[in-house]
């Protein structure tokens, strides 16, 4: 296989053309006819995560947030962006990024995140332009089978992101069954969420005025963060790839990244 079949394959499962036009997405290092031997999937370009596929022999790493996502005037190599574009010419690995068109894809981060929190009957928050299909867009808004409570939600919710606590902006509804989601950054959708019908939007990066207004309107926002709304599609997209992959006979491993974690982390003061 070499990368321009890569890219095809990527392209089917998310569109390209579907990216923000303020996006940068596809093959940002490296050359359409390398072959590729082995694939990395991972969200952010970091240097763990080039050193992870350095150790697994993988050539090509696919991320989410995209390598080089502002135009270049200088490359510094003493610099993280640098040093990561420097590592990855040096040892011949291809780097693509599937950023807003893997969002709004079926199948891609907000299918992924409303799926694994057991929503069900999902649509988009916002529809895809374009004629991108129906059903395809930014955010997922659908229901739980059954209604939880505010506690068994919390609770739910912190095991799934793993995370010891979340930052909720208004009251949690006494019963909760319809639920909107957006992972990332996904603070500007919060009007959509509430319009759509949500008792509670789950998504990251909220920003302090949206907290306010979600006060002020009787609606319920929670923040647990752009990492953790958004890193469950790469587990997927690498099973997605693998499976793909044994369909059309290509010899090819994929691995999802096993060492990035959540850049931030709490700290609780010691007794």
């Amino acid at each position: 296989m070499k990368v321009k079949d890569l890219l095809k394959i990527l392209d089917e499962i998310a569109a390209f053309n579907m990216a923000e036009q303020w996006d940068n997405v596809g093959l940002l290092v490296g050359e359409k006819n390398r072959a590729v031997t082995g694939i990395l999937v991972a969200l952010d370009p970091t240097d763990e995560v080039m050193d992870e596929a350095l150790e697994l022999g993988a050539d090509c790493i696919i991320t989410h947030h995209p390598l080089i996502f502002q135009p270049l005037k200088a490359i510094y190599t003493d610099e993280p962006l640098g040093r990561l574009l420097r590592r990855a010419l040096e040892n011949e690995i291809s780097v693509i990024g599937c950023h807003t068109n893997l969002d709004q894809a079926g199948g891609g981060v907000n299918d992924i995140l409303a799926e694994s929190l057991g929503l069900q009957n999902c649509r988009p928050l916002v529809e895809a332009t374009g004629g991108a299909g129906a059903g395809l867009g930014f955010g997922r808004v659908g229901r739980f089978a059954d209604p939880l409570s505010p506690e068994a939600f919390i609770g739910y919710l912190c095991d799934f992101f793993k995370l010891p606590a979340l930052r909720v902006a208004g009251r949690l509804p006494d019963e909760i069954t319809r639920v909107a989601v957006c992972g990332g950054s996904g603070s500007d959708l919060a009007e959509a969420a509430f319009a759509g019908g949500a008792q509670v939007y789950v998504t990251g990066e909220v920003k302090h005025s949206t907290a306010r207004w979600a006060e002020a309107s009787g609606f319920c926002i929670i923040d647990a963060g752009h990492f953790a709304t958004e890193n469950p599609v790469v587990e997927s997209l690498a099973e997605m790839l693998q499976e793909i992959f044994t369909e059309k006979d290509f010899a090819v491993p994929v691995a999802a990244s096993a060492t990035q974690q959540n850049p931030f982390v709490y700290h609780q003061p010691q007794s």
